[in-house]
C-alpha cells in the first residue's frame, strides 16, 4: 500500500478504502491488508494455507502480506493476538463475501466477474433530478417476500426476476430493500451488521446481488440500500474491539454504548473510522450501481443523549454530537462529488433543522429527510374511532406548517407494521367495509400530501396481520375480491401519482399547495388544491366520517367544471368522470364554489376546469396565515345523512391496467390486479 494511500486514510479522506484493504485477488495470489494498530500480531488463516498461520508484517498500524495457492470462495479470517494475551478470530472488516452458517468466515472473491448492462439507466440517470419527479417507493426485506413451499427463501436472482416485473407493474419507482449487508441475526431484520462490504451470502453471492440491481434497472426500476452507520453487534467475529481494545467504536464509555440496542456505536472523530464508512457508502454506489443510501437512526447518530441515562455532554456543554453532524456533512459531499442524482435518505425522528440542505449552508446535506411526524399524527388520526376524531383534526394539517423546511418523503415503513402496532389496513377502525375504506382514505391523503411516498411491502395487499420476517407475505388473500381491490387501488394511486403533475411537480413551495377548507372538524371534512407549475390543478376532498354529507359547499377561485379521476368511499372506488360545476357563491374566502354530495369514508381527486388552469398559471397560492383561514362551513354547508350500512351491497370498482407480472412461488397463485372489491370477504 502506497504512503499517499495511508494517509487519505489516517486523514478520514479516502472514499475508496475497500480497493487498498481487505484481500484481492491477482491469479491465484492473494493480497491482505488488515487495520489493528494496537495488536501484537496479525496473522491471516484460511483455505489456502490448511488454516495455519501466515504472519502478515505491520506498517504504520497496518497489517499486510500475500499468500499463493488462493482461490475464489476459498474462507478465511485474520488471528489477531493482543498484548495481554488473548487470541481473536476476526472477520475482514473490508470482506466483499461471507460464508453461510455459523462460523462467519469471510471468502475471497472477484468483484471483476460482475458483469453490467445498464448503461442505457444509468446515463438516464445522470440528466434526471429527483426532486421534480414522482418518487414511489416499494420497501421490501427479500427473505419474507415470497418464499418457496419448503420455506426457503428466494435467492438474489429468483427476487430479481419475481418481484421487478411486479413492482414495475404496480407502478413503483423505487425499491428499498432491508438488510442486504452481511448480518449474523436473522431476527435483526439486517440492522445489526458485521460484514458492512459483503451482500449477505444468504440470498447468494455478490455477482448474484449484482444481477438483482441490474435486474431492476432493466425494468426501469430504481435500487435503495438501507445503510446502518449508526452502530454495530458485539459480535467477536465483527468490529467489535477489533484488535482488542475499542477501535471502531469510542474509547470514552459514556459514548461507545447503544444500550437500547445492546450494540456499540461508531467512533465519528476517528477519522480512519469516517474513512471506512464514507468508503463504504462509496462502494454500494459505485460497485453496484445503487440508486441511493437511506441511513438508519440518524437521530441516534446526532445526539450524545439519544436513549442514555448518563451521557457526555460536548464540547460546548451541549448534547449535539459535533463528530456526527461533521461525519454527515463530508459524507453528503462526497458522495454528490462523484455521483450525479443519487439520493441519500435520512431517517431522522426529530426536529432537527436543516437536514436536507447544503452543508456549505449549515445543512446535513441530505436529499431526503423521512417526515416522522407526518406518519405518526396521520397514523394516530387514521386508528382513532371517527366519533372522537374532531379533537384530532390538526393530525391531518399540522404537517402543512413545515412541509416546506426540508425536502421529505412520507414513509409507512416496516417499522409502522409490526411490535402489536397493526398492519395499515388493521389499525383502521369499525367493521371489514370501514376498513378499507380507511385504508383507501389514508393512502388518497397520502399520494396528495406534498412529499415523495414509500409503502412497504404487503401493505397494498390489504394485509390483516402484521409484518413477519419468517414468513412470506399473504399472498393468498388476493383470492378475496376486497384484497383485490386494495392492490388495484395503490397501482391506481401509482398511476395517477406518476402522471399528473400537480401530484408532485412543487413540493417545496405553498405555490404547489392550497388549503380550501382545513378546519371542518365537526364533519372530519378536508378539501385542499395541489398545483404544478404550469397551473393545472387537482382538487382533494375528504370525508373521514362514516356519515354522508348532503350538499356541501366549500369554496373555489374559479368556475367552471371540475371532473373527478378518482372516488372512493364505502362501496368501493370508481374513475367514473362524475362533473361538478362551480357556481358563483361565496364561500371560505373564495368568489366561487361546488356544492356536492360528499359519501361516507370518502376521498375525491378532482381535476379543475381549463379556465381555472390558466388563471392560477400567473401565480401561486398564498400561505394561509391566522387571519385568512377558511371560515368553518356552517350549517348550510351541509347536512349529515344516515350512516351507511356496511352490509349492503358492494358496487364494482373499475381499475384499469393489465394483471401484474407474475410472482411464482412453488405452490402459490400469482398475484393479480383484479378490477373489483365488492364480494366474499377473507
Amino acid at each position: 500500500m502506497r504512503d499517499e494511500d495511508i494517509n487519505s486514510f489516517y486523514g478520514g479522506e479516502q472514499i475508496d478504502a475497500y480497493k487498498h484493504f481487505g484481500c484481492h485477488l491477482d491469479g491465484d495470489k492473494a493480497t491482505f491488508a488488515v487495520f489493528a494498530p494496537r495488536a501484537a500480531s496479525v496473522s491471516v488463516i484460511g483455505d489456502f494455507n490448511d488454516w495455519s498461520e501466515l504472519p502478515l508484517t505491520l506498517k504504520r498500524g497496518i497489517w499486510m502480506g500475500e499468500v499463493k495457492g488462493a482461490k475464489v470462495f476459498d474462507k478465511y479470517k485474520y488471528l489477531i493476538k493482543t498484548y495481554d494475551g488473548r487470541t481473536l478470530y476476526k472477520a475482514d472488516p473490508y470482506g466483499v463475501h461471507v460464508e453461510t452458517g455459523g462460523n462467519f468466515c469471510s471468502k475471497i472473491y472477484d468483484l471483476s466477474v460482475v458483469k453490467w448492462t445498464d448503461d442505457a439507466y444509468m446515463k438516464a440517470r445522470e440528466s434526471s433530478v429527483s426532486f421534480k419527479q414522482p418518487i414511489s417507493i416499494y420497501e421490501a426485506h427479500i427473505g419474507s417476500w415470497r418464499r418457496y413451499e419448503d420455506g426457503n427463501y428466494f435467492d438474489y436472482r429468483k427476487f430479481a426476476d419475481e418481484a421487478a416485473p411486479y413492482i414495475k407493474e404496480m407502478g413503483y419507482t423505487h425499491v428499498e430493500l432491508m438488510g442486504i449487508a452481511e448480518y449474523p441475526f436473522d431476527g435483526s431484520w439486517g440492522y445489526q451488521v458485521t460484514g458492512y462490504y459483503a451482500p449477505t451470502s444468504r440470498y447468494g453471492t455478490p455477482a448474484d446481488f449484482a444481477y438483482l440491481v441490474n435486474k431492476f434497472h432493466k425494468e426501469g426500476i430504481g435500487v435503495i440500500l438501507d445503510w446502518v452507520p449508526g452502530h454495530f453487534p458485539k459480535d467477536s467475529q465483527g468490529l467489535y474491539e477489533f484488535d482488542g481494545q475499542p477501535l471502531y467504536e469510542p474509547e470514552d464509555p459514556l459514548r461507545r454504548e447503544h444500550e437500547e440496542w445492546g450494540t456499540r456505536c461508531f467512533d465519528y472523530g476517528r477519522k480512519e473510522v469516517t474513512s471506512f464508512l464514507i468508503s463504504n457508502a462509496m462502494y454500494w454506489l459505485k460497485e453496484y450501481h445503487v440508486d441511493g443510501l437511506r441511513v438508519d437512526a440518524v437521530a441516534s447518530m446526532l445526539y450524545l443523549d439519544y436513549a442514555r441515562k448518563q451521557w457526555r455532554p460536548n464540547q460546548y456543554g451541549g448534547k449535539e454530537n459535533i463528530d456526527a453532524i461533521n461525519f454527515f456533512r463530508k459524507l453528503n459531499t462526497k458522495v454528490y462529488a462523484e455521483f450525479k442524482n443519487v439520493m441519500m435518505i435520512a431517517e431522522e425522528s426529530t426536529a432537527w433543522p436543516l437536514v436536507t440542505r447544503p452543508a456549505d449552508v449549515g445543512g446535513l446535506g441530505f436529499t431526503y429527510k423521512w417526515n416522522m411526524g407526518w406518519m405518526n399524527d396521520t397514523l394516530s388520526y387514521a386508528k382513532t374511532d371517527p366519533l372522537f376524531r374532531k379533537g384530532l383534526h390538526n393530525n391531518l394539517t399540522f404537517s402543512l406548517t413545515y412541509a416546506f423546511s426540508e425536502n421529505y418523503i412520507l414513509p409507512i415503513s416496516h417499522d409502522e407494521i409490526v411490535h402489536g402496532k397493526g398492519s395499515l389496513l388493521n389499525k383502521m377502525p369499525g367493521d371489514y367495509d370501514c376498513k378499507f375504506a380507511g385504508f383507501r382514505n389514508y393512502l388518497m391523503n397520502m399520494f396528495a400530501h406534498p412529499g415523495k411516498k414509500l409503502l412497504m411491502m404487503g401493505c397494498e395487499l390489504g394485509m390483516f396481520k402484521e409484518w413477519d420476517f419468517a414468513s412470506e407475505l399473504d399472498w393468498g388473500l388476493l383470492e378475496y375480491p376486497a384484497h383485490r381491490g386494495a392492490q388495484a387501488f395503490v397501482k391506481k394511486l401509482n398511476t395517477l401519482y406518476r402522471t399528473i403533475k400537480p401530484l408532485y411537480e412543487i413540493e417545496d413551495d405553498w405555490a404547489g399547495f392550497e388549503w380550501l377548507v382545513p378546519d371542518d372538524g365537526n364533519n372530519n371534512v378536508y378539501v385542499y388544491e395541489r398545483r404544478d407549475k404550469e397551473g393545472n390543478r387537482l382538487v382533494c376532498v375528504y370525508n373521514m366520517s362514516p356519515v354522508a354529507i348532503e350538499n356541501y359547499t366549500f369554496g373555489v377561485s374559479f368556475g367552471g367544471t371540475f371532473t373527478e379521476i378518482l372516488h372512493s368511499d364505502l362501496d368501493g372506488y370508481s374513475e367514473k368522470p362524475v362533473k361538478h360545476v362551480a357556481k358563483a357563491v361565496e364561500s371560505h374566502g373564495k368568489p366561487m364554489s361546488i356544492t356536492m354530495h360528499i359519501p361516507a369514508m370518502s376521498g375525491i381527486y378532482m381535476l379543475a376546469p381549463p379556465a381555472a388552469q390558466s388563471a392560477t398559471a400567473k401565480g401561486g397560492a398564498k400561505k394561509p396565515t391566522a387571519k385568512t383561514t377558511a371560515a368553518k362551513p356552517a350549517a348550510k354547508s351541509g347536512t349529515k345523512t344516515a350512516t351507511v350500512k356496511s352490509g349492503q351491497k358492494k358496487a364494482a370498482v373499475k381499475a384499469e391496467g393489465e394483471k401484474p407480472a407474475a410472482v411464482k412461488a412453488a405452490g402459490a397463485k400469482k398475484p393479480a390486479v383484479k378490477k373489483t372489491n365488492g364480494g366474499k370477504k377473507a
